[in-house]
C-alpha cells in the first residue's frame, strides 16, 4: 500500500517569515519589520476565516490591516507586493534533500497549502522537487485549520490515516486539526516553540525526516 506524507508549504518548506518580513522591511523600514510581522500573524487567520478570498487577496488585505493598525499606509502600487514577492521567498536549505530522501524510500508527497495554484506552483519550482499532488485553498474554498484540505486529500487519493503522516510547522493551521482528524503529525519546530497540542513527533528542521516517517509507517 502507498505511504503518503503531506506537507504545509509556507513555514515548513519555504521560509514564510523571511519572505513576508523582507517585504515589510522594504515597504516600511527594517526597524518596523519584526513588529509588523508579528501583527501579520495575528491578522491573517481572521482574513482567511470565511474562505472566500483567493490567497493573493488575503495577502493584500492582511497587509492593509497591519499597516492601518500601525498608522501606516501601503505605498501606491504596492498593494499586491506580498503576492508578487512570493515566488522569490527562500526555500529552507534542508528541504530539498529531505524531500528527495523520503521519495527515495517510497513515500508519495503532497502539499496542502493555504494559497493559490499559481503561487504554490512557483514555490514548487523553487524547491526543485516534484510532488504527486498539491491542494490549495483557492480551489477548495477553505483555509486551514478548516479540515477541507485533508478531506479533499483523502477523497482524491484514498489514503487512510494508518498510511498517512502530515508534516508542518504551524501548530494552529496544521498540527491541531491534523491530530483532531486522527492523523500522525511531525511538527517541524523551526521557531523553538512549545508544543500545544503535542505532535506525534518533533524535529527542528526537515533533516532526518525520512527516518521519522519510516518509524511511523514502516515500509
Amino acid at each position: 500500500m502507498e505511504r503518503w506524507a503531506t506537507f504545509d508549504c509556507y513555514g515548513t518548506i519555504v521560509d514564510w517569515r523571511a519572505g513576508i518580513g523582507g517585504e515589510l522591511a522594504r515597504l516600511f523600514g527594517a526597524g518596523r519589520a519584526a513588529a509588523l510581522l508579528e501583527r501579520y500573524y495575528a491578522h491573517e487567520p481572521a482574513v482567511q476565516r470565511d474562505g472566500a478570498l483567493p490567497y493573493r487577496e488575503v495577502l493584500a488585505e492582511t497587509l492593509r490591516r497591519v499597516a492601518t493598525e500601525a498608522g501606516l499606509a501601503v505605498p501606491p502600487g504596492e498593494e499586491d507586493a506580498l503576492a508578487r514577492s512570493l515566488p522569490r521567498w527562500p526555500v529552507f536549505p534542508d528541504a530539498p534533500a529531505a524531500l528527495r530522501e523520503a521519495q527515495a524510500r517510497g513515500w508519495r508527497l503532497a502539499i496542502l497549502s493555504n494559497t493559490d495554484r499559481d503561487l504554490v506552483e512557483a514555490s514548487i519550482d523553487a524547491v526543485g522537487v516534484s510532488f504527486d499532488l498539491a491542494l490549495v485553498a483557492s480551489e477548495l474554498g477553505s483555509y486551514k485549520p478548516d479540515p477541507g484540505h485533508w478531506r479533499a486529500f483523502a477523497a482524491r487519493t484514498g489514503a487512510t490515516p494508518s498510511r498517512h503522516v502530515h508534516v508542518a510547522q504551524s501548530l494552529f493551521h496544521d498540527v491541531d486539526p491534523a491530530r483532531e482528524l486522527g492523523l500522525r503529525c511531525v511538527w517541524i519546530n523551526r521557531l523553538g516553540e512549545r508544543p500545544e497540542p503535542e505532535p506525534t513527533r518533533e524535529l527542528p528542521s526537515l533533516a532526518g525526516l525520512a527516518d521519522v516517517l519510516d518509524e511511523l509507517v514502516p515500509a
